[in-house]
């Protein structure tokens, strides 16, 4: 299911953002890029639409995917659980 950024809590959605940005350990070039920068650049690819809030209700869980990530999926065994439908 797509979550839509709007409706989380403004500090669940920056809790959920500050968990993606540590566990995806993206790398930023030469330039290190504190926690409060990459919050920001993923709330604005958010409002953009260039990335997604997923939530799982087969795995029980929520990600941040790209656009292009998710429609990925959609083609591929790996969205099963995953309802695209907006909440």
């Amino acid at each position: 299911m797509l979550v839509p950024y709007q409706q989380l809590d403004p500090n669940t959605l920056n809790n959920l953002i500050e968990h993606y940005v540590h566990r995806e350990g993206t790398d930023y070039g030469d330039a290190e890029v504190n926690t409060d920068t990459k919050v920001a650049q993923v709330k604005a690819q958010l409002k953009s639409g260039e990335a997604l809030i997923v939530f799982s209700e087969l795995h029980e869980s929520v990600n941040i995917v790209s656009k292009a990530q998710f429609n990925a999926m959609q083609s591929e065994e790996y969205t099963e659980g995953y309802d695209t439908d907006y909440a």
